[in-house]
């Protein structure tokens, strides 16, 4: 029995020890289809296609760009800073007497004059105040003359001996009294009279008049902080920016230069910087540095003839300092930036670009000074130069227009050659109908 049951062990162990060279195979060639399939994959998806030969395959493989010619012309040194709308003048109309006013005159936006009549207050108590000044100034201008006349005689009487020396000063002293009376109430009769015109609410300069703050009825005094109305000056109008203390020397020089030529220009833009605002100049610059900015005050001023600029307005404000003339410019477009500086992609006559080290100058809006590196006349990239590489082939965009516009246009050309170029109509006819079939007319020509 137990012999029975070892050789049963021992045939049980030789199957696997058999067995298990065989599963060793098995993993490892399954593991090995695996790594070639991977590797047959990556060899697939790494591969790059050759590049194609010949003219019109190379062209379908090139990278259509934008490009622009480098050119001499005078470039503007400009300086862009945020700036404020800031009017001349702004005032707070008042009322200069209290009382209820009965009028409003004016409308809310509207342009008044100075002088112009915005609001009127009732001018009844002021009317009486001025007719009792002048009865009293009435008055009192009486009792001088008859004071006057009083001590006449009685310096006539002194010097006859008939009247003593004390009433005649008595006298004397009256009439410089009524005198002082009168002078007072001619200042109070000229204070009556002004108080009656401060009764009409006028305007103290020209302007924009803003939203009402005062309606009829309203018992209005001085004390009032809305007053009566507002006014704005609106044109002209200045702006308020700030510019680094660097470029002080640069504006000086061109304001002590002399009239002719202290007047910079400036322009105004919107937010975007987009769309031109107002033209206009250079004013002045405040008389001492910001220490915690580091720049300076400045003012130009503006016609705003439009009323386009508002107080208070915050836009772009660009001042031209200075003109460099004669310099090569590109597009900014064109200027490429990397880690040994900036460059362009010059296009070579082969439709290859290569790279060109430059180094810049002063730059306006869109175009860009080049102070060395380049030369005039040479075309540079200026659109599609992230896809490019130093020596890649290039397309032009204007010459990789769609089939049907360029089969157009050369249409159009042909046609007006042909127009023009006319001397039989029959052939002119044979040789339209030739270029819009050339098969027909080739299998007609065959067959004669």
């Amino acid at each position: 029995m137990d012999a029975k049951v070892n050789h049963v062990v021992s045939n049980d162990l030789s199957e696997r020890s058999l067995a298990s060279p065989h599963r060793v195979r098995i993993v490892l060639l399954a593991l090995g289809a695996a790594l070639l399939l991977a590797l047959v994959i990556w060899y697939f998806i790494q591969r790059e296609p050759a590049p194609p030969r010949g003219g019109r395959r190379d062209r379908q493989f090139a990278t259509t760009v934008g490009t622009a010619l480098a050119t001499r012309q005078a470039i503007p040194i400009t300086l862009d800073a945020l700036g404020t709308v800031t009017p001349l003048a702004t005032s707070i109309v008042r009322a200069q007497v209290s009382g209820v006013l009965r009028q409003v005159l004016y409308k809310e936006g509207q342009i008044v004059t100075r002088g112009q009549l915005l609001a009127q207050i009732d001018p009844e108590p002021f009317r009486f105040a001025l007719d009792q000044a002048l009865g009293t100034l009435q008055r009192d201008t009486a009792q001088l003359e008859v004071a006057k006349v009083t001590l006449a005689r009685d310096q006539t009487l002194l010097k006859q001996d008939s009247i003593a020396q004390q009433d005649v000063d008595t006298q004397a002293g009256m009439v410089k009294q009524l005198e002082g009376t009168v002078a007072t109430d001619r200042a109070n009769v000229a204070t009556a009279r002004l108080n009656l015109s401060y009764s009409s609410v006028v305007a103290p300069i020209e302007g924009r008049v803003g939203l009402r703050t005062a309606d009829v009825g309203n018992y209005v005094t001085p004390g009032d902080a809305a007053g009566v109305a507002t006014i704005t000056q609106l044109a002209p109008i200045d702006v308020v920016f700030a510019v680094p203390s660097d470029a002080i020397a640069r504006i000086q020089s061109r304001i002590n230069a002399g009239p002719a030529s202290q007047a910079l220009s400036a322009t105004v833009m919107d937010r975007t910087r987009s769309k031109i605002l107002e033209q206009g100049q250079f004013l002045t610059l405040d008389n001492q540095v910001d220490v915690q900015t580091g720049t300076v005050r400045a003012k130009a001023r503006f016609a705003n003839a439009g009323q386009i600029l508002f107080p208070n307005q915050f836009v772009n404000i660009r001042l031209v300092t200075d003109t460099l003339e004669n310099a090569i410019v590109v597009p900014a477009a064109a200027i490429r930036h990397g880690p040994q500086g900036d460059f362009v992609y010059v296009v070579a006559e082969d439709k290859t670009v290569h790279v060109k080290p430059i180094v810049t100058g002063p730059a306006s809006a869109d175009l860009v000074s080049v102070a060395s590196g380049l030369s005039p006349d040479e075309r540079v990239v200026t659109e599609g130069g992230d896809r490019l590489v130093d020596g890649a082939s290039i397309t032009l965009a204007e010459d990789s227009g769609p089939p049907a516009a360029r089969a157009d246009k050369a249409s159009q050309d042909k046609a007006s050659q042909d127009k023009a170029n006319q001397p039989d109509k029959s052939n002119n006819r044979d040789r339209g109908n030739r270029q819009r079939d050339p098969s027909k007319w080739r299998r007609r020509d065959n067959s004669s």
